[in-house]
């Protein structure tokens, strides 16, 4: 159970790390994967998509859904952490 906890969580944090690159990267936001990504990182923002604001819009992106992504990763350790114990 604490495997496939793991892989859901660094599947979330890949997802917000892929918007993160295909962002700054400059990818066509109207292509398919592209809009796949970036659905699935705005589902795992947890609302933080507008916490600071910059004037480049790329910045703005990078530091929102990486701490997301950080956060993300946090949760994911404490979560397998507790379920290593009782299980």
């Amino acid at each position: 159970m604490a495997t496939v906890l793991r892989v859901i969580g660094l599947v979330i944090v890949a997802i917000l790390v892929i918007h993160i690159l295909l962002t700054v990267f400059g990818a066509n936001p109207s292509n398919s994967f592209a809009t796949f990504i970036r659905d699935g990182a705005n589902m795992f923002s947890l609302g933080l998509t507008d916490l600071f604001t910059f004037a480049d819009a790329k910045l703005t992106v990078g530091v929102n859904y990486g701490i997301a992504a950080v956060i993300w990763l946090v949760i994911t350790s404490i979560v397998v952490g507790l379920v290593r114990r009782v299980g």
